[in-house]
């Protein structure tokens, strides 16, 4: 009888576990991204400088920024489609081979077609790294991001 009981008892806890795992599972599977361009930045800056915060101390500007929903002010120095039709803008000084590179939400994709070489733009997106190249210059990295000011 007591071998029973353990048995019933295990049954019952591997079932209520199982039914939690899968739940969380499936709301995980179904989650759906915050629309960037109604998020409020956590932090507005220049191209310039975070890339310098970064070149200077890449553990603590990771700490701080790594994840955020940052706004970057600066001029568009490249437009890159890739082969899938995606649009990446490049924005930093045109004299220093560092720059932040924003990979177009592609919700809003088509605003990348709207954007001109030299001109001064502001684009808002999640950090999600920094590549760090003191040969071909060290990038800032800007994910599902949106134009805010063309």
């Amino acid at each position: 009888m007591k071998r029973k009981k353990i048995f019933i008892y295990t049954l019952l806890v591997l079932l209520v576990a199982g039914t939690g795992a899968g739940f969380y599972i499936y709301k995980e599977y179904n989650r759906k991204h915050k629309d960037t361009a109604n998020l409020k930045p956590d932090f507005s800056a220049p191209a310039a400088q975070l890339l310098g915060e970064f070149g200077k101390d890449e553990k603590s500007a990771n700490a701080k920024y790594l994840g955020k929903v940052l706004q970057v002010d600066g001029l568009v120095k490249d437009i890159v489609k890739d082969e899938k039709g995606f649009y990446t803008i490049v924005v930093g000084d045109t004299a220093s081979m560092s720059s932040v590179r924003c990979s177009i939400d592609s919700v809003y994709n088509g605003q990348g077609a709207t954007v001109n070489k030299g001109t001064a733009i502001a684009v808002k997106g999640i950090c999600s790294g920094y590549n760090a190249d003191e040969m071909l210059g060290s990038d800032l990295i800007l994910n599902r991001a949106v134009i805010e000011k063309n």
